[in-house]
């Protein structure tokens, strides 16, 4: 194998482990349409892989647009065992989630059921840009 592809294999690596190493743990819910007006972008349609952020995240409208891959790492409810489908989702910020905990985000219906179980309702994450 030549220096070129060592190298490029090499940096690959670095970049993958430097995504996961700056992994945001917490938890996500869901919230059901209409997913407009949003404190964001107001009656703009902004598709159904949403977000919506704790007062943290969201800095006073300074998430606004931000886009993160977010994954299920495990379930939270008794009821739901597995509810993670081994899958990540990107989600673009579009409005603040004023009864989000500090660690919570609020997922679109459609966005949390690409990586878990509806039923579960609230499943713990890991998140990035």
């Amino acid at each position: 194998m030549g220096s070129m592809s060592r190298a490029f294999i090499l940096i690959t690596m670095v970049a993958c482990l430097t995504s996961v190493a700056h992994a945001i743990a917490g938890q996500a819910t869901f919230y059901t349409p209409p997913y407009t007006p949003s404190t964001c972008f107001g009656f703009e349609d902004r598709g159904v892989k949403i977000l919506a952020a704790n007062r943290g995240l969201f800095n006073n409208r300074a998430a606004c647009g931000t886009r993160y891959r977010v994954t299920c790492t495990s379930g939270t409810n008794a009821g739901v065992r597995q509810p993670c489908k081994g899958t990540s989702v990107d989600v673009t910020v579009v409005d603040l989630c004023p009864g989000c905990a500090g660690n919570q985000v609020d997922l679109s219906q459609e966005a949390f059921a690409v990586i878990a179980n509806p039923d579960a309702g609230r499943i713990n994450i890991e998140y990035n840009r």
